[in-house]
């Protein structure tokens, strides 16, 4: 990758994805029909029947963030494509399951997976998607990667996936759960997104042949930047331009998601929280109707739920940022990290 440290950080995203999509669809392609054209249409690489398009593949923020911490730790970019490609697919892998728990039938702008080709295809496609990671990996040792590095670039994978999946299972029980705490929400944020974000920036450096201490700040810098980032969504979730976004208005809000607003804005204690207390728990209150949806929101945010989201952005981001002076990078690769990090924690969708 040519000198990047003054790129804004969309630029930094499409540098790494020129970098590591060659090597991804590569990986993508050795599937069998029709779980190819399957995958590639999530990617946003082909339609339903197959044919070439260029829609929106999404932010590709791991991968980029697999490159620019495996750079930071003193390797190349190029040593760190496998490990970008193994956590592009793991990614991908929870996008395809987390659309069907979540009955979506819209992601990136378009019908998502399960809605074109079936839950059953997609599932199969997901878990497919999540087997050809580790092999990706593999592959770490062709590109420079020392065998010890690649296999503990293995392990972190497979740890993280393993969190990752615990988070979601969280997710997904506190949808039929009263009562959920901020500090319970953020466990299960910091499963469900801090755990691949954290794997992420580990992983390159680990590639890189980083040392311990340089291995560890990253992954604290991931796993906060995931925080954060998870914050961002979950403001986005209940509050995003659905033009920006590619997701149906009030998502979350359909779904009962205890997501960090909704959970801070029930412990306000506040006349707004018990409202939106009554709301949620009253068993005739409809989840698709928009009066009530636009209720629902307008009480999270006079209950604080809004404003501590925010808050709570602001803190995550910083945190990461003293995790990253930690490890003692070069000014080019610190820059680099905290302009991408700052990308994601101001976006709008």
């Amino acid at each position: 990758m040519a000198d990047n440290a003054s790129l804004s950080a969309p630029a930094l995203l499409e540098h790494s994805r020129a970098r590591y999509t060659p090597a991804l669809r590569e990986a993508v392609g050795r599937l069998a029909a029709p779980m190819d054209t399957i995958a590639g249409y999530h990617f946003g690489w082909n339609d339903r029947y197959g044919c070439p398009t260029a829609d929106d593949a999404g932010k590709a923020v791991r991968p980029a963030l697999v490159l620019l911490s495996a750079q930071a730790a003193g390797g190349t970019d190029k040593i760190g494509i496998p490990g970008a490609v193994a956590v592009e697919l793991v990614h991908n892998f929870s996008l395809l399951h987390d659309d069907i728990m979540d009955g979506d039938h819209t992601r990136r702008g378009r019908p998502t997976a399960w809605s074109v080709f079936g839950t059953a295809q997609a599932i199969l496609v997901g878990d497919a998607l999540l087997a050809l990671a580790p092999q990706a990996l593999l592959q770490a040792t062709e590109g420079g990667s020392s065998p010890a590095d690649t296999l503990r670039a293995i392990r972190q994978l497979t740890s993280s996936t393993c969190t990752l999946i615990e988070g979601q299972c969280q997710d997904l029980a506190f949808e039929k759960s009263d009562g959920i705490s901020v500090a319970e929400c953020l466990v299960m944020e910091g499963g469900k997104t801090g755990a691949l974000l954290a794997c992420a920036c580990r992983i390159g450096a680990v590639l890189a042949g980083a040392d311990d201490r340089i291995s560890h700040a990253l992954h604290r810098f991931g796993y906060h930047l995931g925080l954060a980032f998870q914050a961002v969504d979950d403001l986005l979730g209940i509050w995003g331009d659905p033009k920006l976004t590619g997701k149906a208005r009030w998502g979350d809000l359909r779904r009962r998601k205890n997501s960090l607003p909704v959970c801070a804005a029930l412990a306000g204690g506040s006349t707004a929280s018990r409202r939106l207390s009554d709301l949620l728990t009253d068993p005739g209150s409809a989840d698709d109707d928009e009066w009530q949806l636009a209720e629902r929101a307008t009480l999270i945010e006079a209950a604080g739920g809004r404003a501590y989201a925010e808050a709570e952005a602001r803190r995550q981001h910083a945190t990461a940022l003293a995790a990253l002076s930690e490890g003692h990078f070069s000014d080019r690769g610190e820059e680099q990290l905290t302009t991408l990090a700052a990308f994601l924690v101001n976006r709008e969708k």
